[in-house]
């Protein structure tokens, strides 16, 4: 069995949790205060993921750069392939907030999406 610590994200709280660990199974989190506390651990120890945010190139739009995130959390060890795709991604304006920009992000099914809308310079 192993043990591990880690201070929770799931609230504004931040407790500190302990969890143990036995063959990559959870068998006990203690420390949290509210119930987001054990998903936390769970999921973080077992399976941790991600939101990945930054920017990409955009072309003939009032902005030269436009901020995009993935669409839901991808598996943390995808995070270096995602930030290469994302590093040749190119778009046209006009671009909408939640308009599609690179599709299954590293082979992870989640898209990334922009977070702005860019409009066309004339």
């Amino acid at each position: 069995m192993m043990t591990k610590s880690l201070i929770c994200i799931g609230c504004p709280l931040g407790c500190m949790i302990t969890a143990n660990l036995d063959d990559g199974v959870v068998t006990e989190v203690s420390g949290h205060s509210c119930k987001n506390g054990e998903k936390y651990a769970s999921k973080e120890l077992t399976c941790p993921t991600r939101t990945v945010t930054s920017t990409v190139k955009v072309f003939g739009g009032d902005s030269p750069m436009l901020s995009v995130k993935t669409k839901k959390d991808i598996p943390k060890e995808k995070i270096t392939a995602c930030i290469s795709a994302l590093k040749d991604c190119e778009c046209q304006a006009p671009i909408e907030i939640g308009e599609i920009i690179l599709k299954n992000v590293a082979d992870t099914g989640i898209d990334v999406v922009a977070t702005k809308c860019i409009h066309s310079i004339v």
